[in-house]
């Protein structure tokens, strides 16, 4: 007995309705600061800490990520929706990508976290497990913060932005 693959379309189409968190993704390599919009974040562990995220090995922020050995994570209000939209724009400008994203830098990592998250994370890379046309980054926790006045969580759903209400 054979079983067909799934189609990829309708994989995509079935994924778009489990509904996600949006957050920013970030690293630094020297005085230039990569970052990138994802949805693929995962607490694993407690006990220690850690965090998983899922990035696509073709992308420019894969190489960077594992060359630094460092990372944060900006978990998205609704206010950071243009920010969002401009770091998941393929091909744009290396340099100065943050430039007009408000952003402060993580106190033990050095990473840039965008100023209006509903919570921050900085981690240092454990492991890197390739699978397939992405990797799973995981990482120990080394600083965690929150918004004193959460706003607006943006969430991801059937392919578009939307809020929780």
């Amino acid at each position: 007995m054979t079983q067909d693959t799934p189609d990829t379309d309708l994989f995509r189409r079935a994924m778009s309705r489990f509904a996600t968190g949006v957050t920013v993704l970030t690293t630094r390599i020297g005085d230039l600061d990569h970052a990138m919009t994802a949805s693929a974040l995962t607490s694993v562990s407690l006990e220690p800490m850690l965090l998983l995220v899922c990035v696509e090995r073709e992308g420019r922020f894969h190489d960077a990520v594992a060359d630094a050995g460092v990372w944060g994570i900006s978990v998205l209000s609704t206010k950071d929706r243009p920010g969002a939209d401009w770091l998941s724009t393929r091909g744009r400008p290396l340099h100065a990508q943050l430039d007009h994203i408000p952003h402060h830098r993580g106190p033990q990592t050095g990473v840039a976290l965008l100023d209006d998250a509903l919570s921050t994370f900085e981690c240092r890379t454990t492991e890197i497990h390739q699978a397939g046309d992405h990797s799973i980054v995981v990482g120990e926790v080394v600083s965690v913060a929150t918004a004193a006045h959460p706003g607006e969580a943006l969430v991801y759903y059937r392919g578009r932005y939307e809020t929780l209400a």
